[in-house]
């Protein structure tokens, strides 16, 4: 009766798994999509317990109640600066557990089948690498790791390592290995993870944590292959067929290949302006741009990292809902790129209050920059770039970027005169209809609003 009982929970799970997958496509429906999936994970996680075999209910009710607090209360504090590096330790997380359970299946006395024993050869192989990758993805978005590990000759090492992962890893299927070759076998795969992603630079970090995402949920699937468990089969497939389709429309957003993002070391801090200084940077005060923009028509507002870092995005959507009652037509215009992790700009202005039908993509909105009176740029750099239509020897050449330059007047929010995080000057800072109001972005959206209140 029990395994009837799973077998029907688990195909409604994965059909949760999938519902939810779809729901969260769209912003609008982004919230129900995950309440679905996390009613289906529930589901699972419950009907699971009725397994044939299962012990030590103690055990895991208290790993599921202290994992849980520990993820509620992260989940509750941490500031949306810091999302991408919570997205990269718990991802972390999850392709550590996979590879632990294969790392337990693989100890087990009990008799495998090849492919069983592949399968879970693959899932601590795939599972590991995502585990210590997305610890350094952690160190290199939290700041504990400044610098990028680059040495002569490290690709040939990092294919040596694989190739002795290789012949580990087919000695554990063959059964000429003990427990310190698995060990071994572990050991290396974590320190491959280790090396593959410390010469990525912090601009390819959000290509990098949607690729580990991808293959943590490949693990899950092949560990869930290992035990026989449907919901753990559909999750992960779903998880890495998604993440997979997201790491390739991140690096097409980039004009890049993903073997060129994680071996070119394109935006360590050896990276260097590529545009002479040969022009001047415009200022303009608080006081003028609020005038501008209020007299304005329309209004096209390119948010970046930079307004997360400044925690500006709520003065920053009261000053648009000012200048809105004045008659101006405000939209947002998002690079898939931008921020530190896939859809990192459309959960800070949805945190903001600000209606999904005023965000659009850089396809929708990038024919309307022509007709816009003024582009708001505030916190982005790289991707408002016009080096990337014009420079070829620019690291971002033939990257598609916002169209910023094409607006009749252009107004960049910065703190300071320096490259973005990539390490690239931007033209677009030198540009005749482009003016720099420098200062935090939450001081300058409060200036605005003062401005255009002033005005009334």
């Amino acid at each position: 009766m029990n395994d009837i009982l799973i077998a029907v929970v688990y195909i409604a799970v994965a059909a949760l798994f999938i519902w939810g997958l779809r729901e969260m496509s769209s912003p609008k429906t982004a919230s129900r999509g995950l309440l679905w999936a996390g009613v289906g994970m529930v589901a699972a996680g419950l009907v699971t317990l009725l397994w044939p075999g299962l012990n030590n209910y103690v055990l895991i009710v208290l790993a599921v109640l202290i994992g849980g607090a520990v993820a509620w209360w992260s989940g509750f504090k941490v500031q949306m600066t810091d999302m991408p590096q919570m997205i990269a330790l718990y991802n972390g997380m999850g392709g550590g557990a996979a590879a632990t359970i294969a790392v337990l299946e693989l100890m087990s006395p009990g008799a495998h089948n090849a492919v069983v024993l592949t399968l879970a050869i693959l899932g601590s192989l795939i599972g590991g690498v995502s585990f210590s990758g997305s610890l350094i993805a952690f160190g290199k978005l939290q700041g504990l790791i400044n610098k990028s590990l680059q040495f002569r000759g490290q690709h040939v090492f990092n294919l040596a390592i694989l190739l002795a992962i290789v012949v580990m890893g087919y000695l554990l299927i063959v059964g000429e290995g003990d427990n310190m070759l698995l060990l071994a076998f572990i050991v290396t795969v974590l320190v491959l993870g280790i090396l593959v992603t410390l010469p990525v630079g912090g601009a390819d970090m959000p290509v990098v944590i949607s690729l580990y995402n991808a293959l943590t949920g490949l693990a899950v699937g092949f560990e869930g292959f290992v035990l026989n468990n449907m919901a753990m089969i559909v999750a992960g497939t779903v998880v890495g067929a998604s993440g997979t389709l997201l790491t390739q429309l991140m690096a097409k957003s980039m004009n890049r290949s993903l073997v060129n993002v994680l071996f070119s070391g394109f935006g360590t801090s050896e990276d260097t302006a590529t545009t002479d200084e040969d022009g001047e940077m415009k200022e303009l005060t608080a006081n003028d741009a609020a005038s501008l923009m209020a007299y304005a028509r329309n209004v096209i507002i390119v948010p970046g990292y930079g307004l997360a870092v400044a925690q500006a995005q709520h003065k920053l959507w009261e000053f648009v809902e000012l200048i809105e009652d004045l008659g101006v037509e405000v939209k947002f215009a998002i690079h898939p790129v931008a921020g530190r992790m896939p859809g990192h700009m459309n959960v800070l202005l949805a945190e903001a209050g600000v209606p999904y039908d005023k965000i659009y993509d850089l396809d929708e909105i990038n024919a309307e920059f022509e007709q816009a009176d003024v582009a708001l740029v505030i916190g982005a750099n790289d991707v408002v770039n016009p080096e990337a239509r014009t420079n070829k020897s620019s690291p971002i050449y033939g990257m598609p970027i916002l169209n910023v330059d094409y607006a009749k007047n252009c107004i960049v929010v910065k703190r300071g005169r320096g490259t973005g995080f990539s390490g690239i000057q931007n033209r677009l800072f030198f540009a005749e209809n482009t003016r720099l109001l420098f200062g935090d972005g939450a001081k300058v959206a409060g200036d605005l609003i003062q401005h255009v209140k002033a005005l009334g």
